[in-house]
């Protein structure tokens, strides 16, 4: 996703003479090309990702369109003070991109985990979350992003990850996706975990069950009209994500259906709160020891429908 991305903000950057790019000391080779033909429009921060945002605020109010990128936890977690106090609170055109959602560095252990992101940035006022599922939906978010101008944080998943769609979706901020229509089960999933939903219908469907797929790419505004209206529809419903429960998509999509009576079935496939400080490795040996395979997720959804 990562390289699409920035190829794309290259390419951008051609008509838009105010994009700027700031880095923490990341993006190493993924940012020559920027740099070869923008020399003067990108800025190593260094290990400093506060000031980093900082800097970032100070050429927004210039008239700058500034992107800020790192890897998630060092961009939100480290530097949330000032995305906070200089850029949400004062309503400004920057642009926070996070690489690495969910266990993406999970070789790198815990503190390069990135887990809490979407429950502390939709908790910020003025702040619009997107997490594309794929890399041509990476493509049509830094295309749109070019003319937001309002905070926006863009959550990168893993690179080479698979591609759901077979060309740039038209992709809308704040209007949900419908990737598959169904009667009797809905599953909300967003990022990398889209592609682990399809997977889940696709084994629901060899059991007679119809299944809706829901692509949720922007968690802030979230669509509670496309949620609502499924809720209307579908006697069991799910949510996907790779993030903690709390905070994430379930507990959005959770309140909507709890404000709109919804008396079906419900439940979050997401990272529960324990996780073990010791447990490292591939992203993929992780989401399995937390139960986020497609396989997994089938069971379980298999017997919580069971009757209903």
């Amino acid at each position: 996703m990562k390289k699409i991305f920035v190829k794309t903000l290259e390419e951008l950057s051609q008509k838009e003479k105010n994009l700027l790019v700031i880095t923490a000391d990341l993006g190493f080779k993924l940012f020559d090309n920027f740099k070869a033909g923008c020399p003067d429009r990108f800025y190593n921060a260094g290990v400093a990702e506060a000031n980093m945002i900082g800097i970032a605020a100070g050429l927004s109010l210039c008239g700058k369109n500034v992107y800020c990128y790192s890897i998630i936890p060092f961009l939100v977690m480290r530097a949330f003070e000032q995305i906070r106090v200089d850029i949400a609170y004062h309503n400004l055109n920057v642009k926070l991109v996070g690489v690495g959602g969910g266990f993406t560095y999970g070789l790198e252990g815990f503190t390069h985990f990135g887990l809490e992101d979407l429950s502390l940035m939709t908790s910020l006022p003025n702040m619009t979350v997107v997490v594309p599922a794929d890399p041509l939906e990476a493509k049509a978010i830094a295309e749109i992003s070019l003319e937001y101008d309002s905070p926006l944080y863009i959550r990168l998943g893993s690179t080479g990850g698979p591609v759901i769609h077979d060309k740039t979706p038209d992709l809308k901020i704040g209007r949900a996706m419908i990737l598959r229509e169904g009667r009797d089960v809905a599953i909300f999933a967003t990022g990398d975990m889209v592609h682990t939903g399809m997977q889940v219908v696709d084994r629901l469907a060899e059991r007679g069950i119809s299944t809706t797929m829901v692509n949720i790419h922007t968690l802030k505004p979230l669509d509670t009209e496309t949620v609502v209206r499924i809720a209307s529809t579908h006697k069991a419903i799910f949510s996907i994500e790779e993030h903690y429960i709390r905070g994430g998509l379930g507990s959005a999509v959770s309140e909507v259906l709890a404000e709109s009576g919804f008396s079906g079935v419900f439940k979050r496939f997401g990272i529960r709160e324990g996780l073990p400080r010791h447990l490292v490795g591939k992203a993929d040996f992780l989401k399995e020891h937390h139960g986020l395979t497609p396989q997994k997720i089938y069971e379980k959804i298999s017997d919580l429908i069971e009757g209903v």
